[in-house]
């Protein structure tokens, strides 16, 4: 197919990649080069040129999935690597607007996907989150967190494992709200409860933690009521424009991605109206660099229906006219891209398990979601966003110092 012959010649210059295609026409793009994969792609049906060409994400995935797509000389990791290392979001490439898809186009696709709403957004949450609770335990840490880690190097040559860089990611959250003991927090997007249990445990606080996720929160009820604290960390199957307060602190991680731009002012006036007058909130989630977008058709169809990365200008927005101030804002830049390689090392070392579990195009489907989702935090245009607010400006202290001195205290411990 001459036009996929021309538009992978344009993605990839830097490292080799030899192609199969199924009449047993050869082609072979870019350079053999240290660093960069050299690999081998065969197509084992006249199709698949066509179905890459017409939604490259999607198309590639489905192929592999089933089996019509092979790669030879590593994995997925490996090629999708190769693809971004050659169109580096620095480089002012982008791999997107090699593909058919017209900006008319995603223009409407964005609007369509903007608002996650309530009709739908437990049956959004449960399509990703309330897989088998066996899945997770196989490829995440031994507290389940389900978001970024935080580690002291780009390369961890520090050489620390995910169980502790995910301890310090919770104490760099913790620092930032400024905890005393005896307050009550509310934890928005619970996941497993590792956060919430966390918070009261070193800090001393009483956390209510919410999630749309009835296998999430089955697993989180269970931890507080073996660890004898259900008294002070209690978890509730609701919606958070359902819940009420007041609370002295918000937190929210790996939530903000469901909450859909349509719905950002009203997360946030609901968030205001939790807050104590001098409350504290922090949202930790992925975020794009490069403004406003669209959620792509794999994630949509496969990962995360309803999901939407926003832009940090979206946030801004959506907050701005809600009486809350934006105190902080941290950008990690690499962290989420070691964090899933981490997860890929694991889901590879339990194949097996995983595809006792469900079965071999499963296994091919979660290889692709996370070898796509860490290298688009090496090469491509996310990142992940903390980002504070208050209600009252001096809530907090006014140099970050206070964070510096909490986070060390809290991983000497």
């Amino acid at each position: 197919m001459k036009l996929f012959d021309r538009v992978i010649k344009r993605l990839v210059t830097r490292g080799q990649l030899d192609i199969y295609y199924h009449d047993g026409r050869k082609i072979t793009v870019g350079v053999a080069e240290p660093g960069f994969p050299a690999l081998a792609l065969k197509f084992h049906d006249a199709r698949v040129p066509f179905d890459i060409i017409k939604d490259p994400r999607l198309g590639m995935a489905e192929a592999f999935m089933d089996g019509r797509v092979t790669i030879e000389g590593g994995g997925i990791m490996e090629l999708i690597s190769l693809i971004r290392m050659n169109n580096a979001w620095e480089t002012g490439k982008s791999i997107s607007d090699l593909g058919s898809v017209k900006r008319g186009f995603k223009a409407i696709r964005r609007k369509l996907w903007a608002a996650n709403h309530r009709s739908r957004a437990k049956a959004n949450v449960a399509h990703h989150y309330d897989l088998s609770g066996a899945l997770y335990a196989l490829f995440l840490d031994r507290d389940r967190q389900y978001s970024c880690a935080y580690f002291p190097d780009a390369d961890n040559e520090a050489g620390i494992s995910l169980e502790q860089a995910q301890e310090d990611k919770k104490a760099h959250i913790a620092a930032k709200l400024h905890l005393k003991p005896g307050m009550k927090v509310l934890d928005i997007g619970c996941g497993w409860g590792g956060m919430a249990l966390y918070l009261h445990r070193t800090c001393g606080v009483d956390v209510t933690g919410i999630t749309l996720s009835e296998e999430q929160l089955k697993v989180a009820r269970q931890r507080a009521q073996d660890l004898g604290v259900a008294d002070h960390v209690r978890f509730e199957l609701i919606d958070y424009r359902d819940i009420e307060g007041p609370f002295d602190r918000i937190v929210s991680v790996g939530m903000f991605e469901h909450v859909g731009t349509k719905d950002y002012r009203t997360f946030y006036n609901k968030c205001r109206d939790l807050l104590t007058p001098d409350g504290v909130m922090l949202i930790h989630t992925i975020g794009r660099v490069d403004g406003p977008g669209i959620t792509d058709a794999f994630t949509q169809k496969y990962i995360f229906p309803g999901g939407y990365i926003p832009a940090l200008s979206e946030m801004i927005q959506g907050s701005e006219g809600t009486r809350l101030m934006v105190t902080d804002v941290e950008v990690l830049r690499m962290h989420y891209g070691l964090t899933i390689r981490e997860w890929y090392k694991r889901t590879l070392a339990h194949k097996a398990d995983i595809i006792a579990l469900y079965d071999e195009r499963f296994f091919r489907l979660w290889t692709f979601y996370l070898a796509g989702a860490a290298t688009v935090f090496e090469h491509g245009s996310m990142v992940n966003y903390q980002v504070q607010y208050v209600r009252d400006r001096r809530s907090l202290p006014i140099t970050r110092d206070y964070m510096l001195e909490a986070e060390g205290a809290l991983r000497g411990r």
